[in-house]
């Protein structure tokens, strides 16, 4: 089964910069879209990002479009996600989320995706 596990988040000052590991431990079957979301208390999961497995296609939410970037690396099952520029508002956990074929043209909605991580906490100081 496929299990994905952030890391990388902590606490970082306004204007600070981390980059969020997601690594699928599990076994990957073909080609899936990769998202990242985020989630505060109370809050539905919002959507930040999402890449293709091919790495051909990217989205940003308008949010974070200009200061991030998120990318993979095929050989160790990992996608990547670099906040630059963090924003007290960008506190929140971060999701990773695997879009398993047949992939969603919906790319922005959590439903669009069948396997979930647990997160990883990004918390900017102000």
């Amino acid at each position: 089964q496929v299990q994905l596990v952030e890391s990388g988040g902590g606490l970082v000052q306004v204007g600070g910069s981390l980059r969020l590991s997601c690594a699928d431990s599990g076994r990957t079957f073909g080609l899936y879209n990769m998202g990242w979301f985020r989630r505060t208390p109370g809050k539905e999961r919002e959507f930040v990002a999402m890449i293709t497995w091919s790495g051909r296609f990217v989205h940003y939410a308008d949010s974070v479009k200009g200061r991030s970037a998120i990318s993979r690396d095929n050989a160790t099952n990992t996608v990547y996600l670099q906040l630059n520029s963090l924003k007290p508002e960008d506190t929140a956990v971060y999701l990773c989320a695997a879009d398993r074929p047949p992939v969603s043209s919906n790319y922005v909605s959590e439903y669009a995706y069948d396997e979930w991580g647990r997160g990883t906490q990004v918390t900017v100081s102000s």
